[in-house]
């Protein structure tokens, strides 16, 4: 499950680390927690399946680890960008014989969620991820409805980059209106909310939501088996170095970059496909949408195909759905 977005100028940094080795050893508990190393910022959770461990940044910085247990064999955790829908401290599984999920965290509302419970050294659920209890009640009291959460395919857990994911080649013509570039740019048909921007390599198309509800749509050109594999990027608070590639006097932008599954020997490096020509669409579509991204939203990459419709695609997009 995996939805795609905007290429983004991801040059390498260093990842933000726990004074742990999180793929290996951690304590009794199973976790650490040290909320005191980012105070404040965006928070999102990267659950790796083949590491079967949840990591918690807070705006780039990593403030927690612990061991998980995800879905076992027929029962898979689904990878991909979440949004958590709902949070019940005590809450009973309508699909398991009312089992007890408590601090629970919903993902999907096909019964994918965080919450406490046993965790083994392996998969072991029917596809939640399973926390440690005290762990669990640490996230539950620190998280907010509409954060993101993304479950990955990767080892490799989360970087800092200088990034810029709107960054259109400027030497291409910015058309004076929107019709004539062919993109539409409808903000007013959800105001408020958490920003998503989505690209598919396969449907050459920029798509920009807002509070799960679809404000912009745009056509991007990229050059057939430049970009392989997904990854996702989440924005911080604070400036980069330099000015914007996109709207020029304005800041550059800070992003963190998660891969969604393992990165390949072969995989694009962004920087190079738009210098290179490679991508091009419409700068002043990037403007627009510049303009909207605060601090927390995504932006994602895939050469998976996404649909026609990526309302549909993913669970991030779910969140228009009423509790049953």
């Amino acid at each position: 499950m995996l939805i795609a977005c905007l290429m983004l100028v991801a040059l390498p940094s260093r990842p933000q680390t726990l004074p742990t080795t999180t793929s290996g050893t951690l304590p009794d508990s199973g976790f650490l927690w040290l909320p005191q190393l980012a105070p404040a910022g965006p928070m999102t959770i990267v659950v790796s399946l083949p590491l079967q461990r949840a990591y918690v940044f807070r705006n780039g910085i990593r403030i927690g680890v612990s061991r998980v247990s995800t879905g076992k064999t027929g029962y898979e955790t689904p990878t991909g960008v979440f949004t958590i829908l709902q949070k019940h401290r005590e809450h009973y599984s309508n699909l398991y014989d009312d089992a007890p999920m408590p601090l629970m965290q919903r993902l999907t509302w096909d019964g994918v969620a965080l919450h406490a419970g046993q965790v083994p050294d392996y998969p072991a659920s029917h596809g939640c991820i399973r926390l440690p209890y005290a762990f669990a009640e640490h996230l539950f009291d620190a998280t907010t409805t509409g954060m993101t959460v993304i479950v990955s395919a990767s080892r490799d857990v989360a970087a800092i980059v200088q990034s810029e994911p709107l960054a259109a080649r400027m030497d291409t013509p910015a058309p004076r209106t929107a019709q004539e570039s062919g993109y539409h740019w409808e903000p007013q048909r959800s105001e408020t909310g958490p920003v998503t921007v989505v690209v598919g390599a396969v449907e050459q198309e920029i798509v920009v939501l807002r509070n799960a509800v679809e404000i912009g749509r745009a056509p991007v050109n990229i050059a057939a088996g430049t970009w392989h594999g997904t990854r996702a990027y989440l924005l911080l608070q604070g400036s980069g170095p330099g000015t914007s590639r996109v709207v020029p006097g304005r800041p550059a932008l800070r992003w963190l970059e998660i891969p969604l599954g393992p990165v390949s020997e072969t995989a694009s490096d962004p920087a190079q496909a738009i210098d290179a020509g490679l991508m091009r669409f419409d700068p002043g579509f990037a403007a627009r949408i510049y303009d909207v991204l605060v601090p927390g939203a995504t932006v994602l990459v895939t050469d998976e195909p996404v649909g026609t419709r990526p309302v549909s695609a993913e669970a991030l997009l779910d969140a228009e759905r009423p509790a049953e």
